[in-house]
């Protein structure tokens, strides 16, 4: 596979998505938004959340998955995390499924929005993680990012914008991205599942709380483990 960087090429039209995700983002914070993505406000509207739900499923499941791929799309505003978490708390196990669509069709706009003509000003605003990208994307571009999905060594924003500015395969990044985030974001979704019963206990509970938990520790090791067989394989080869 040989990257080489977005086109260079500039226009005002593509400035076009960039200001309006801007535009988004500084409305988001100025209306205090980032307020509603909290386990507080998920564990304080639970009951009129699930009400909703209950009497307008199918409506719900479009809106959850529009609603995510909405946050995903404005890059750093925050509440992802949260978002899965209530994915779980609402539609149970099966959250994962409009969890996935949502943060795979956001991921998938900035792929698109790094890949266009004002990709170059983005390969700068990336700076060193490109280099480091580049590397490992010769080894394989799908596991690479398959790996990188599954194992969050760079920050989420930074995987859905790279693979675009090295011009990755739009179909390879899609499922990659799909797949990758699976077993995540069923942890989440779990953690969310859970968290309903211990809501209506009056139990407090911290995601930092629940990953340590040896249920759901365990199976992330056994990811990263999976993760790293490429590598050591590859490695193993060259030798």
């Amino acid at each position: 596979m040989t990257t080489t960087p977005a086109k260079s090429g500039f226009s005002l039209a593509s400035l076009l998505p960039l200001v309006l995700i801007g535009a988004a983002l500084g409305a988001a914070y100025y209306f205090g938004l980032q307020n509603y993505f909290t386990l507080d406000a998920l564990r304080d509207n639970r009951v009129a959340l699930r009400e909703f739900v209950d009497q307008n499923y199918w409506q719900a499941i479009a809106i959850f998955i529009a609603l995510y791929a909405l946050l995903v799309s404005l890059v750093f505003f925050p509440g992802a995390a949260i978002l899965t978490v209530a994915g779980g708390l609402l539609f149970g196990y099966w959250g994962t499924i409009p969890t996935v669509i949502g943060a795979t069709i956001g991921a998938t706009v900035v792929f698109l929005i790094a890949r266009s003509s004002f990709g170059s000003a983005l390969r700068a605003a990336a700076g060193s993680y490109i280099d480091r990208f580049e590397a490992g994307f010769k080894d394989g571009e799908f596991s690479y990012m398959l790996a990188l999905r599954l194992v969050p060594v760079f920050p989420f924003w930074v995987v859905n914008i790279v693979p675009g500015l090295l011009n990755a395969n739009l179909g390879k990044y899609i499922v990659s991205t799909a797949l990758g985030i699976i077993p995540g974001t069923f942890v989440y979704t779990s953690i969310g599942h859970a968290a309903g019963s211990a809501f209506d206990q009056g139990q407090e509970i911290s995601l930092t709380g629940q990953l340590t938990r040896p249920e759901i520790l365990i199976p992330i090791i056994g990811l990263i483990i999976l993760a790293l067989i490429p590598v050591i394989y590859r490695r193993l080869t060259r030798k």
